[in-house]
């Protein structure tokens, strides 16, 4: 039952390693490393203890209440230049964050003579003792002789120093849903940090006065001004008024209706006296074309009262009575022209006095405007003039009665004890950081881990089932491996070799496997012993068994037999000599032993011929099973070739020192020739080993069953 390309192949996926964060493997991991955890966690809690009570300086917290006055308090009924403080968070953020402004630390700085105090400025601190600083400077200056002078600051630069050291110390907070500002001063001095919370609060308020006294004061000033300039500006319009009223008879908007009223009363008169001309006209015009008519015709004309009783008479040719009618009818003739002439003047009287009235009105109605608009101009100056004027009086006032937007709801009181260190709480956390150090140490160790530990963590990798867990055998010479086994049949080597056995029989129960191939990605990972043991395991069933040496480079078995002939695999192979006359049966393993030889041939050739697969086939039919230890597959092609000819391969890896890379390399050399590894064994485990990693308890169960 040879690899056939039908049976299932390893995947790439299956020997790439698993990128998802496994919870419990994690948890595992920490425990096996608890005692790192453990170690870590102890070192840190003393380094804390060392450093709260015998290194860290004990510093004092005062703190001061500010309480923000959204509403301003009005001592007189006078609207202020500069309005209060709103209650929004953004007016409180930004009283915050005045409380922390330079310019106001400075102002302390300066008040309370803090560039002379050792704790803010570096340049006057004692600078003797053990430092990391002295101990630069005494290397640079004794060992390397370097200059270490160090030249003089500038005052402003140590001034900016002191002021930068002293906001460290100071924080400003603000209670949610409150007005309220809490100033936190940290020294090491409890005095001076109350009385440098106190001076602050102080100062802030002082500050806010100030403030509105000088913008009260600049507009002030601004006002000053421009009431000045307000005054000239209404002068100039009063004079401005003054000298137009004196330069035009002007009359008041009642006597410029009068005149409107008079003008439209003539051109009534004058309307009606139109008509009256217009009559005349016609009279005129009637006996002017009368005239030489007949009696009756004129009398009727005349429309006269004279007339008409003259007109009887003349039309009877009384020559009296025609002489008055004619006389009469003249007179009428000469009125009527008269009394047109009259009205007819009378009208360009009016005529004349519309027009002179009209002109007189255009004219005065004009100015009217013009000084109604002086007027208005002098009066609006006037208004703002007074406003401004009571403005500044109102501004004068205010200076001497600002008040700040803030007062002090609570002086800081002198702290009684030390704020920090916290001992309890600094060596808690020491010890918390210790233990996270810790587990990231243990968790950096076990995902550097390029070897492998676990079974788990190798069938994970590999998709390939683990079927032995060999581990070291207490043998200090490789010829004592096999009398270690045989000698304690109990032990936990050789229970281990035959769960081996077991899972290598098992693996396909259809048909079970007669030729089995022993093999590693390199050198030194217990793929020999592992086959020895095997052989010896299977022998002590009663099985005829054939161990076959395959590894014909290296020939390694010389060092764990006394082999008297130096016939072997490739005289077998050559013809030169019978299978029969070739092996050699051994004692210790109870099996036979068939050895290997040096050959200039190349060693795949000679396993990829047809006289190695005759051969195979041969000792099918004489041995019931028949171990091939074969050279590792990274170093050379031997066991690829041999394993297309055998019906299982076990799969040698040592513990903790083969690595992934090799394993996943020598297990795909496999793959590309499409032959299948039937399991993969752990070879050399260190029970010690196991335990100082934290894996003791996957092996050390079991030790109550074994009798080493």
């Amino acid at each position: 039952m040879a690899n056939s390309n039908g049976q299932a192949q390893i995947t790439r996926g299956q020997i790439a390693t698993d990128d998802e964060i496994d919870l419990g493997q994690v948890l595992q991991t920490l425990w096996r490393g608890k005692w790192v955890i453990a170690l870590c966690a102890v070192l840190f809690l003393l380094l804390g203890a060392y450093n709260v009570f015998f290194r860290a300086v004990p510093v004092y917290t005062a703190t001061a209440a500010l309480a923000l006055e959204s509403r301003e308090e009005q001592i007189v009924d006078i609207e202020s230049v500069v309005t209060g403080l709103g209650g929004d968070q953004a007016t409180v953020n930004t009283e915050i964050e005045v409380l922390r402004s330079r310019g106001l630390i400075t102002d302390l700085v300066e008040d309370m003579g803090l560039v002379e105090d050792p704790e803010f400025n570096p340049e006057i601190r004692d600078k003797s003792g053990l430092s990391i600083g002295n101990a630069v400077k005494w290397v640079k200056g004794t060992i390397l002789r370097m200059d270490t002078t160090e030249e003089p600051k500038e005052p402003q630069a140590i001034f900016d120093k002191v002021v930068e050291n002293v906001m460290g110390t100071i924080s400003v907070s603000n209670p949610r849903q409150t007005f309220v500002f809490q100033i936190s001063v940290v020294t090491e001095d409890p005095r001076k940090s109350a009385r440098m919370a106190n001076r602050l609060a102080e100062l802030y308020i002082a500050d806010q006065i100030n403030v509105k006294f000088e913008r009260t004061e600049q507009a002030t000033i601004w006002l000053t001004d421009r009431v000045s300039d307000l005054r000239v500006d209404l002068e100039t319009a009063e004079t401005r008024l003054k000298a137009f009223s004196a330069s035009t008879d002007l009359i008041s908007a009642e006597g410029l209706y009068a005149l409107n009223r008079q003008i439209k009363e003539l051109r009534d008169r004058r309307a009606a006296l139109i008509d009256e001309v217009a009559k005349a006209e016609l009279r005129a015009t009637t006996l002017t074309a009368n005239q030489d008519a007949s009696v009756d015709q004129r009398a009727a004309a005349a429309d006269d009262i004279q007339l008409n009783g003259l007109a009887g008479r003349a039309a009877d040719g009384n020559e009296d009575a025609l002489e008055a009618f004619d006389t009469r009818y003249a007179l009428l003739q000469m009125r009527s022209a008269q009394e047109l002439s009259r009205m007819q003047n009378q009208v360009a009287v009016l005529d004349a006095s519309i027009t002179d009235l009209a002109q007189r009105i255009e004219r005065q109605s004009t100015e009217l405007v013009n000084l109604q608009q002086y007027q208005r101009e002098a009066e609006a100056n006037r208004l703002i003039y007074e406003h401004f004027l009571s403005r500044l009086k109102e501004t004068s006032v205010q200076q001497g009665i600002q008040q700040a937007d803030a007062r002090i709801l609570s002086r800081a009181v002198v702290p009684q004890s030390p704020s920090a260190p916290r001992k309890g709480r600094g060596m808690a956390l020491a010890m918390i950081l210790g233990a996270i150090i810790g587990a990231a140490i243990v968790l950096g160790r076990e995902a550097a881990q390029n070897t492998y530990r676990l079974a788990e963590n190798i069938e994970r990798a590999t998709g390939l089932p683990v079927i032995g867990q060999i581990p070291t055998i207490p043998a200090r010479r490789r010829k004592n491996v096999l009398k270690y086994l045989s000698e304690k049949p109990n032990s936990g080597a050789a229970e281990a070799i035959r769960n081996l056995r077991t899972s290598v029989l098992l693996a396909d129960l259809d048909n079970p496997p007669q030729i089995i191939m022993s093999t590693s990605s390199v050198p030194g990972e217990g793929k020999t012993t592992q086959s020895l043991a095997m052989t010896q395991n299977l022998a002590g069933l009663g099985k005829k068994v054939l161990l076959i040496e395959g590894d014909i480079r290296k020939r390694i078995f010389g060092e764990y037999f006394e082999i008297e002939t130096d016939k072997g695999l490739l005289a077998v192979l050559s013809g030169e000599t019978t299978l029969d006359e070739a092996v050699r049966y051994n004692e210790t393993l109870q099996a036979d032993l068939l050895i290997g030889e040096a050959s200039k041939v190349n060693a795949a050739d000679v396993f990829s011929s047809e006289r190695f697969n005759a051969f195979l086939r041969e000792v099918r039919e004489k041995y019931d099973y028949v171990i091939i230890d074969t050279p590792p597959v990274l170093a050379v092609p031997d066991a690829r070739v041999i394993g297309q000819s055998v019906d299982a391969i076990m799969y040698a890896i040592k513990w903790d020192d083969t690595t992934k890379r090799q394993v996943a390399d020598g297990l795909r050399s496999f793959q590309n020739v499409n032959v299948k590894v039937t399991g993969l064994v752990l070879t050399q485990i260190n029970r010690r080993g196991m335990k100082q990693y934290g894996y003791g308890d996957s092996y050390g169960s079991y030790d109550s069953y074994y009798s080493n």
